[in-house]
């Protein structure tokens, strides 16, 4: 299995990232072992979402990573749920 995980972070910003180890995966970020996320400061997890692989769960988050609107992932961190499909 693998996640497809949303953070908020300080300023209000949003991180979109995937994983199979999902809480080592938050320790990194937690640690500032991630470089993407440590200039973000504070971030902690509003989202995550399983897929049966790490293909889907990348696919995934490339697809609202290109979205590049900070109002659809806020949307779907309100509704609890990730609304893409992987293909």
């Amino acid at each position: 299995m693998a996640y497809v995980y949303i953070l908020r972070c300080d300023g209000n910003r949003y991180y979109v990232g995937s994983a199979v180890d999902l809480q080592k995966r938050l320790k990194h970020h937690d640690r500032g072992l991630t470089p993407s996320t440590k200039r973000l400061g504070n971030c902690h997890l509003v989202l995550s979402q399983e897929y049966e692989t790490l293909i889907d769960a990348r696919l995934v988050e490339g697809k609202i990573k290109k979205l590049k609107r900070k109002d659809y992932i806020a949307r779907m961190v309100k509704d609890g749920v990730i609304k893409v499909m992987p293909r």
